[in-house]
C-alpha cells in the first residue's frame, strides 16, 4: 500500500486567504514569507514537526514557538515578531475552523508588548504650506494638488487612494466609496477644497487616460498610479515646502485625524472615517492631543 503524502497545510491556508478571504496580495505575501521562515526554523531545530518537508501542525508545541520568538528577538523588532506570531495563529485558526484540528499552541504564546508610538502629524500651517507649494500650471500639477487635498480631506490610506476608480467617486455629493482593510466598504466624505481640486484635475484627466483605464489617479502614461509614486511626490513637496520631518501618506492621515479631534470631532466618528476595526486604534490620537495640551499648559500657566 502506497504511503499517503502529508498535506501542504500552509499552501492550502494561503490559497484560502487569497480566494475565500480575498486578502490583499501584500497580506498573502507577508503571511507566506513569515510561515516559510517559521518552517525553516522548525526544520533546523524541531525536524520531527515536519514530514517530507511539509508541516505537521499537531506535532508543534508551544515551546517550539516560544523558542522561535526568542531567536527572533535577537534581530527583529517587537512589531515584526508580533506579525509573525499572528501569521502562525491565523494558520491554526484556519486549521481548527476548517479542518477540525483540536489544538492551537500559538494561543499559549504571548505576543511581545509593543512600545506606544505617538503618530507623527503636521500642524495646520505646515499642512496648508505643503498644499500651497504645489504648482497647478500643468496637468500633473493639478493631479498632485487633487491627491494631497483628498488625502488630507478624507484620511484615506495610500492603498485606498490608489485603488479608487471613477465609479467610487461622487463629486456632487462629495463622498467616496472606499474598500478598506479586510475588504470592508465604507463611505467617506471630503471637503470643498478637495472637490475643487478634483474638478480641476478631471478637466484634463480624460485627455491623458490610457485605453480602458478607470483609475481616478493616473501616471504620465495614463495608467493607475502606484503608492511609491505618491510617496515620492510627498517627499518632493516636503523639501519644496521646507518641512523638516518626514511627510508620508500616513502623515497626512494622522494629520487629518488629529485636526478633526482638535476641532471637536468625537472618537467614534473618526474611527468610522478612518476605517479602524477597533476604537483602541483610534484612541492613540487622544494621546497626541493630551501631549499638546500639557505642552501648552506648561508654557502658559504661571505656576506650572
Amino acid at each position: 500500500m502506497a504511503e499517503v503524502s502529508p498535506a501542504n497545510w500552509v499552501e492550502q491556508f494561503l490559497t484560502w486567504l487569497k480566494t475565500e478571504k480575498q486578502a490583499s496580495v501584500h497580506t498573502v505575501s507577508n503571511y507566506g514569507r513569515d510561515l516559510e521562515q517559521w518552517q525553516h526554523f522548525l526544520r533546523e531545530k524541531y525536524p520531527h514537526c515536519l514530514d517530507n518537508n511539509k508541516l505537521v501542525p499537531e506535532k508543534v508545541g508551544a515551546d517550539a514557538i516560544r523558542h522561535w520568538m526568542a531567536e527572533l528577538f535577537e534581530s527583529h523588532q517587537a512589531s515584526s515578531i508580533g506579525r509573525k506570531l499572528a501569521a502562525v495563529r491565523s494558520l491554526y485558526k484556519y486549521l481548527i475552523r476548517r479542518h477540525g484540528f483540536k489544538e492551537d499552541p500559538a494561543r499559549q504564546v504571548s505576543a511581545p508588548k509593543l512600545p506606544k508610538k505617538i503618530p507623527i502629524f503636521l500642524d495646520v500651517d505646515d499642512t496648508v504650506h505643503l498644499i500651497q507649494s504645489i504648482e497647478t500650471k500643468t496637468w500633473l500639477g493639478r493631479r498632485d494638488r487633487a491627491i494631497v487635498e483628498l488625502l488630507y480631506s478624507s484620511g484615506l490610506r495610500v492603498g485606498e487612494l490608489i485603488s479608487l476608480s471613477v465609479q467610487d467617486l461622487d463629486l456632487s455629493e462629495q463622498v467616496i466609496r472606499v474598500i478598506g482593510k479586510g475588504n470592508k466598504e465604507r463611505m467617506v466624505p471630503f471637503g470643498n477644497l478637495a472637490k475643487q481640486a478634483l474638478e480641476e484635475y478631471f478637466l484634463v484627466r480624460q485627455t491623458k487616460l490610457a485605453a480602458g483605464e478607470e483609475a481616478v489617479f493616473i501616471n504620465k502614461f495614463g495608467k493607475r498610479l502606484s503608492a511609491r509614486s505618491i510617496e515620492r511626490l510627498l517627499e518632493k513637496l516636503r523639501v519644496k515646502a521646507g518641512i523638516i520631518h518626514k511627510v508620508t501618506p500616513h502623515t497626512l492621515r494622522h494629520s487629518f485625524a488629529t485636526h478633526m479631534l482638535n476641532g471637536g470631532a468625537d472618537l467614534r466618528s473618526i474611527q468610522e472615517l478612518l476605517g479602524h476595526a477597533n476604537l483602541s486604534t483610534t484612541q492613540k490620537y487622544t494621546h497626541v492631543t493630551l501631549d499638546r495640551l500639557m505642552e501648552v499648559y506648561d508654557k502658559a500657566h504661571p505656576k506650572a
